[in-house]
C-alpha cells in the first residue's frame, strides 16, 4: 500500500504534491521527460520548494514521495533515507534569483538539445505558442551536471529574465508561475523544438515574424490556455489510467484567481 502524506501538510501543500506527480507523469507519457529530469513548485510563505527523491521512477511518481528541501538544497521533510536529487541547484538558485518562478522542470528532449550543438541555428520561436520566447532562449554554455550552487547561480545568470534555456550537449530547464502554466510550457516549448527542426527539413524557414508574435502575444489569454491544457491533459491522463482517479480533487482547478 502507497504511504499516505502526513496530516500536517496543508490544503496548498497537498494540491501542489499532487500537481507535481501529475506533471510528472504527463511529461514521462508526452515523452519530454525520461529516466532523469524533475520538476519542483515553491511552497507559499516557506523558504522551501518540494521535488523528487533522487531514485524514484518518473513514470510512477507519487504525491507522497516528494520531499521537502530549503533553498539551499537540504531535505527538511520526506521519508526516511530518501535525499533530493543532485542537480536541486538547478531549482533553488532559480527561485533565489527569481520571484516570479513559482514551478520548474528539468528535463533532456534529444531534438530540442540537438539545438545547442550546431552554428548558426539557433532554438528560436517559429509557432504561436511559442510567443512565451519572444525575448530570447539561452544557451548555457556549461555542460555538466549542475550539482553545486556555485553551477546553479551561474544557470540562473544565463536564463536572466528568459523563461527557458537549453544547457548545450545536455537538456532544457523551464520555468513558469504554476504548475498548470508549467505542463503547457514544456508541451509548446518541445511543439515549437519539433516544428522548427521538420521545418527546416523541407526548406527555408518562414518563421512567424516579430509584429506577428507580438500581435498575437497581445491576444492570447495565457491563463485561460493553460486550463484548456491541463483540462485536456490530466482528463486524458484519468481515462487512460496514468493518473489515478483519486487525485481527481486536487487537480480540479476551482478558481483561476488563486494563481
Amino acid at each position: 500500500m502507497h504511504g499516505q502524506i502526513e496530516s500536517k501538510t496543508t490544503d496548498v501543500e497537498q494540491r501542489l504534491r499532487h500537481e507535481i506527480a501529475a506533471v510528472t507523469r504527463l511529461l514521462v507519457s508526452e515523452r519530454i521527460l525520461g529516466y532523469s529530469g524533475h520538476v519542483s513548485a515553491r511552497l507559499p510563505n516557506r523558504d522551501a520548494i518540494l521535488i523528487q527523491p533522487i531514485h524514484h521512477s518518473r513514470a510512477e511518481m507519487r504525491p507522497e514521495y516528494l520531499l521537502v528541501c530549503d533553498m539551499d538544497g537540504r531535505m527538511i521533510e520526506g521519508p526516511k533515507g530518501e535525499r533530493p536529487p543532485s542537480e536541486i541547484y538547478i531549482h533553488t538558485e532559480l527561485y533565489k534569483a527569481r520571484a516570479d518562478v513559482n514551478a520548474i522542470a528539468h528535463y533532456h528532449h534529444d531534438l530540442t538539445t540537438t539545438f545547442s550543438l550546431v552554428e548558426d541555428v539557433p532554438l528560436r520561436p517559429i509557432k504561436n505558442h511559442a510567443v512565451r520566447w519572444t525575448s530570447g532562449i539561452p544557451i548555457h554554455p556549461d555542460p555538466d551536471h549542475v550539482d553545486t550552487q556555485e553551477q546553479g547561480r551561474a544557470l540562473a545568470g544565463t536564463l536572466g529574465l528568459h523563461h527557458a534555456l537549453v544547457i548545450r550537449a545536455h537538456g532544457e530547464v523551464v520555468v513558469a508561475e504554476t504548475l498548470p502554466a508549467l505542463l503547457m510550457d514544456c508541451i509548446h516549448f518541445t511543439e515549437n523544438a519539433e516544428a522548427l527542426y521538420h521545418a527546416s527539413l523541407l526548406g527555408r524557414v518562414a518563421a512567424l515574424t516579430a509584429d506577428e508574435l507580438s500581435r498575437f502575444g497581445q491576444t492570447l489569454k495565457r491563463t485561460k490556455h493553460s486550463i484548456k491544457l491541463w483540462t485536456y491533459y490530466v482528463g486524458r491522463g484519468q481515462t487512460d489510467g496514468l493518473l489515478p482517479k483519486d487525485w481527481g480533487s486536487y487537480l480540479k482547478i476551482k478558481d483561476s484567481r488563486s494563481w
